[in-house]
Order: C-alpha cells, then sequence, then structure tokens
C-alpha cells in the first residue's frame, strides 16, 4: 500500500517546522489534525518516526519517509512546471526547494559562481547548509538535503557521485611566526610546541599535518585556538595567531604567509553528491557546481580522479 501524499507532506512539514503547532499553522489544520494523520503514519509504516523534542527529530524510518516525501515534492512541482501550470501565490510557476550542503572552505573561495548562475533562473529556491564535508554525507542519508559537496567518493544509497576536484592545503604562517616559533632548527620540536589555528573540533588538517610530523615520541601539547569562519581563519593566521592549513583559492595574494616547508601539505579530494532521480532542478544544479569547481581550478591537468 502507497503512502498517502497528504501524510508524508504533513510529516515534512513538521520536521521543517520544528513543531506539531507550527506545522499545523503552516497548514492551516488544527494541530489534533496533525497529530492524527503522523499516528496514521507511523502506524502504516510500523515503526516511530520521529522523536518528540524541540525542534522535533527523525529516527532512521522517519528519515527513509522524509526523503520519500520531499524528492515526491520535487517532481510533483517540476511535473506542475513542465505542464504550465501557474500554482504560485500570484499565480506564477512555483520554485523547487532545494537545500544542499556545501563546506565553509568551499563556500568561501570557489562556490561563489554558483550563486550568480542561481540569480539568472527561475527554477528554485536554494538553502546552504555549511557542514563538514568529512560528514555532509549523512545529511544526505536523512533526506534534509539533496545534494552536498563531500569527501566521500562512495554514494549514499540512492545517489550518484561525481569528482569535482582537489583542494590543496599547505601550512602557513606569519613571517613574524616563522620567525618567533618556527626558525627551522628543530622542525619537528618547533612544530611541536607552535601554537596553531584550527577550524572548529572536528577540523583534522592540522592535528593530522603535526603528527605526521613529529611522530609519536613528541607529547607536546601546543596552543590551538579555533576559528570557525573560513576567511577570518586565514585572517587569523595572517594576525600570527598561529600556523594554519591554508587552500590554495584563499592564500592571500599580498604574500602575508608563507609556506613552513614544502613538504607540510594535504590534498582533500572533493565529490558532488546528490539524489538520483530524474530531476531537471538538480541536473542543473549539478552543472553549476561542477562548472564551478571546474573554473577555480580544482580539476587540473596533474589531477587525476582519486
Amino acid at each position: 500500500m502507497d503512502f498517502p501524499t497528504e501524510h508524508l507532506q504533513t510529516f515534512k512539514t513538521v520536521i521543517e517546522a520544528g513543531t506539531l503547532e507550527s506545522a499545523a499553522r503552516e497548514l492551516n489544520i488544527t494541530a489534533s489534525a496533525v497529530s492524527q494523520r503522523l499516528k496514521a503514519l507511523e502506524k502504516q509504516a510500523g515503526s516511530i518516526l520521529f522523536i518528540r523534542s524541540r525542534p522535533i527529530r527523525t529516527t532512521g524510518s522517519g528519515d527513509v519517509l522524509l526523503r520519500l516525501a520531499r524528492e515526491m515534492q520535487l517532481l510533483s512541482i517540476e511535473a506542475q512546471r513542465a505542464l504550465g501550470m501557474k500554482l504560485g501565490p500570484n499565480r506564477e510557476s512555483k520554485r523547487t526547494q532545494v537545500s544542499i550542503a556545501v563546506n565553509a572552505d568551499s563556500l568561501a573561495s570557489w562556490f561563489a559562481p554558483v550563486f550568480m548562475e542561481l540569480a539568472h533562473q527561475d527554477l528554485m529556491n536554494c538553502e546552504i547548509l555549511r557542514n563538514d564535508e568529512a560528514h555532509s554525507t549523512e545529511l544526505l542519508r536523512s533526506g534534509r538535503v539533496m545534494g552536498a559537496v563531500t569527501t566521500k567518493a562512495t554514494p549514499v544509497q540512492g545517489c550518484s557521485s561525481l569528482y569535482l576536484g582537489t583542494m590543496h592545503y599547505r601550512a602557513m604562517a606569519t613571517a613574524s611566526f616563522r620567525q618567533r616559533w618556527l626558525p627551522g632548527i628543530e622542525p619537528r620540536a618547533e612544530l611541536a610546541a607552535a601554537p596553531m589555528v584550527s577550524f572548529d573540533r572536528t577540523d583534522g588538517l592540522q592535528r593530522d599535518l603535526r603528527e605526521a610530523v613529529i611522530g609519536p615520541d613528541l607529547d607536546v601539547d601546543p596552543v590551538e585556538h579555533f576559528v570557525p569562519d573560513s576567511r577570518v581563519y586565514v585572517a587569523s593566521v595572517a594576525a600570527s595567531l598561529g600556523w594554519g592549513m591554508i587552500p590554495d583559492v584563499q592564500v592571500p595574494l599580498d604574500g602575508s604567509l608563507q609556506n613552513l616547508d614544502s613538504a607540510w601539505t594535504s590534498d582533500v579530494h572533493l565529490y558532488w553528491q546528490r539524489w538520483k532521480v530524474p530531476s531537471q532542478t538538480l541536473e542543473l544544479l549539478t552543472t553549476l557546481v561542477v562548472d564551478a569547481a571546474r573554473e577555480a581550478g580544482l580539476q587540473r591537468m596533474e589531477n587525476t580522479t582519486p
């Protein structure tokens, strides 16, 4: 038996609104009616679909139905548009609601042309969720986003995966910081003690490089600062707060930062994963993302698909 579209869309609205009361107002029905539809959906699914927290959270079973509801809405709006139906509030064509996950460094560097192209289309309203590239596939799996820039090459079930390119990171610092902390007399011991700047506590680039260079025998806890904004992150390194891993696409052109060592680098391979549904909107978005990555030089000739 198919899941009733009305129940799926009610469930989707509840999850996105965060509470039954907010969803009821958006759907213009009573909270009791919302609750009855959810109970009927859970009975049909044979499992608990959400946790009554604030905001309401989906369970694993709820993730499956949330994604189904969003896929159905996406394809329904595209079908209405193809039929020339004017169903928006001002009788214009409905825009598709699209949500995608993009990591902070990509947003701050090569992703901007995607926004410029979106400004010239009349197909979608786009919500960007900033999320660490190593964890964005969880949002795809839960159905909360339809596409994601990620470091995971293996596609999430029901998704396709395209190689976007490689972001090359270099360990960098100012000349004054380098002179004080990393003069090059004892590189391993100096790096072990030098203050460093990380994006947040999930950012392992600096720690991974540090461990690779100093090895297991130097047990020194350095000062570690956290700056969770890509542009301000670069500015904090340029202010001598610490050393950090800077992507090539964000290296200041004024020469304020220097490479600490030609070997102290890291490559982050990026992929675009999206729902594998026949959607005009997702095809367009995929083209824009791939073109932006190519224009930024992430797919240089020397780069091959990992």
